[in-house]
């Protein structure tokens, strides 16, 4: 599939004959897709959601593919904090938790103000250890918030606070590199939004803006989102992954012939690999520029 570039900076970043590659087919189904992609940096691989099987998978640079856990509670979105423990967000148990080096769970969030949580989707944690999460499902039947917000949590765990309550959608979420600015997207309105942080972490309401559009005749919708160290974003859109830079410029269209693009993470041992989960197939694209790299032990 091609790289479709827009304007000349592109190049830079990834080659034009750069290979898009399948790694991996058969997850997902009617529960939800594969997702949730994260580098394992000291040990070689990569962990994936595939939450319609109620399992994550474990693929190495070998080809090889495992199941690594079974079950998951349909989790989504994954990340690591500052000390490397491993977050999910848990959609069966609608929370999210966090994996102790003891092997215990420790929950990092399961309500707010006394009412259970959506279905958290995606999260992000800061380079102090506050966790920013997304929690869509408002207006499905059933569930107890009346809004589809944005959360953070103090590292501490002690303090859980709604930042962002007028999304349609929100999903996927990412930082800028020196962490002054968080991007949120909304898969519905198909834009992504960035705030600047104030010195607490807070987003600045009064911030808000659009930074991009992602609509298009093509299929696809922004989901997960990922910066790399320069400041350029990259998020799914209409007809494959679309790379912007930091003042939300569309450079171009990584296109690897799926209907979406799910979530995205940067790996290898140079962070210079982007690989990303569709619907169905766990894929991977060499780039020229490296990813903001996920902690690690």
């Amino acid at each position: 599939m091609p790289i479709e570039k827009i304007v000349a900076e592109l190049d830079r970043i990834v080659s034009p004959d750069a290979e898009i590659k399948e790694l991996a087919a058969g997850f997902g189904g009617d529960m939800g897709p594969a997702e949730g992609p994260l580098w394992w940096k000291e040990g070689g691989y990569l962990l994936f959601s595939d939450i319609h099987n109620n399992r994550r998978m474990k693929w190495d640079a070998t080809g090889s593919l495992t199941v690594f856990q079974e079950p998951t509670d349909r989790a989504n979105g994954l990340t690591r904090d500052p000390q490397g423990r491993l977050l999910a967000c848990e959609h069966h148990t609608r929370r999210v938790t966090r994996l102790e080096p003891d092997g215990s769970t420790t929950v990092v969030a399961n309500s707010y103000r006394g009412r259970r949580l959506n279905r958290p989707n995606d999260l992000v944690v800061k380079s102090d250890g506050n966790i920013y999460f997304t929690d869509p499902g408002f207006p499905t039947p059933g569930l107890d918030l009346d809004f589809n917000g944005v959360f953070q949590v103090t590292p501490d765990l002690g303090t859980i606070t709604l930042v962002v309550w007028d999304f349609s959608r929100p999903n996927g979420l990412a930082f800028s590199p020196d962490e002054s600015v968080l991007y949120i997207n909304d898969t519905r309105r198909r834009h992504i939004r960035a705030f600047d942080l104030e010195p607490n972490g807070m987003p600045l309401i009064a911030s808000d803006r659009v930074y991009c559009d992602l609509n298009g005749e093509r299929p696809g919708n922004p989901d997960g989102m990922k910066v790399d160290t320069e400041g350029n974003v990259y998020c799914g859109g209409s007809g494959g992954i679309w790379v912007m830079d930091p003042s939300g410029k569309h450079l171009g269209t990584l296109v690897h012939g799926s209907p979406g693009t799910t979530n995205l993470a940067w790996g290898g041992d140079d962070w210079k690999t982007l690989y990303f989960t569709t619907r169905h197939t766990l894929g991977s694209v060499q780039m020229n520029i490296p990813g903001i790299p996920v902690p690690a032990l």
